[in-house]
């Protein structure tokens, strides 16, 4: 129904308004799209746009599948580390003018699945390594979806190569691509932009 939607759009060259709670549906079907929380307008952009620089927590928890990862952090080291209960990460170069100054301040680290690894694959920009311990793993033909743990609250997400699936309880260091983390103020949940 959706490339029928979308064909038929295409056709008669007319501006559509569709409303979806679907997710997927907004992504592939819209030009540009608005995420809505109890009637207030969150974002608008393309779906492009909206993916790569969600505006707030909310959008970046309802783009994309799976769902983005969250960790919780505090600024440390001038800004230039995030200090986790479990994990410390620097912050990338590009973004140290975002945290500078700001030590104990809290955030909320996303990342999304496809920029945790196992390492095997290239990995875009500065990266750095978090100890995890496997509790999920999905086999998904073309790729795996390995549930880990990062110490005792965290649990993200991170895509892998089928040929590559740990195993259950499985300890390793899951490869982060720094430049992709983002990064929102966790009292406000609004997105550190310059």
């Amino acid at each position: 129904m959706r490339a029928e939607i979308s064909k038929l759009q295409n056709r008669l060259k007319t501006t559509t308004v569709y409303v979806t709670h679907d997710q997927v549906e907004a992504m592939t079907m819209g030009h540009r799209i608005a995420i809505m929380k109890d009637g207030r307008l969150q974002q608008v952009g393309t779906p492009l746009e909206v993916y790569a620089q969600p505006a707030n927590l909310f959008v970046a928890a309802f783009i994309g599948t799976p769902p983005m990862n969250f960790l919780q952090a505090t600024l440390a080291d001038g800004g230039a580390t995030l200090k986790g209960a479990a994990f410390s990460l620097p912050v990338a170069q590009s973004r140290r003018s975002l945290t500078a100054g700001q030590d104990g301040k809290a955030l909320v680290v996303g990342v999304r699945a496809e920029n945790l690894s196992d390492g095997s694959r290239p990995v875009r920009g500065e990266n750095a390594r978090i100890p995890a311990t496997v509790e999920v793993v999905e086999p998904l033909g073309h790729e795996v979806l390995v549930y880990a743990r990062v110490g005792g609250d965290d649990l993200v997400v991170a895509k892998f190569d089928p040929h590559r699936a740990p195993a259950f309880d499985d300890r390793l260091e899951l490869v982060v691509e720094l430049e992709s983390l983002h990064l929102f103020d966790a009292a406000t949940e609004r997105r550190l932009t310059v």
